[in-house]
């Protein structure tokens, strides 16, 4: 846990997602820089690309809503590219595995996706 920029560490505190991409993406889509490249994971990507940060789905960008502690400055979540998002379901080891950003299942990402408004408040413990 940590807000610095370039820590790499999942920020705390009061968030909102301030967009929501991948719409009317098929589900395991890939995504690179928030725009979807056109394929679908699969374990011959998996093997071909071992270090890639999977990026799938769909997904939540969050933006700080604290001042100084996740928003503004050196800490602001939205311009560190904080997500939530799908990811290979085999990589979810309940364990700290991401850049930042919280991984889902990819049915539960597109169920949430589905039932959450843009400006929806998430609270990071």
């Amino acid at each position: 846990m940590g807000e610095i920029k370039g820590s790499e560490c999942t920020p705390c505190g009061w968030h909102c997602v301030r967009a929501k991409i991948g719409d009317t993406q098929p589900l395991y889509s890939v995504f690179v820089a928030r725009r979807p490249i056109g394929e679908i994971y699969n374990a011959e990507l998996a093997v071909n690309y071992p270090n890639r940060d999977w990026i799938l789905t769909r997904i939540l960008w969050l933006d700080g809503l604290e001042a100084g502690k996740n928003r503004y400055g050196n800490v602001h979540t939205g311009s560190r590219y904080i997500y939530i998002h799908g990811c290979p379901d085999e990589l979810l080891t309940g364990q700290p595995a991401s850049h930042g950003c919280i991984r889902m299942k990819n049915t539960d990402i597109l169920d949430l996706f589905n039932q959450i408004p843009v400006g929806t408040k998430v609270f990071i413990d």
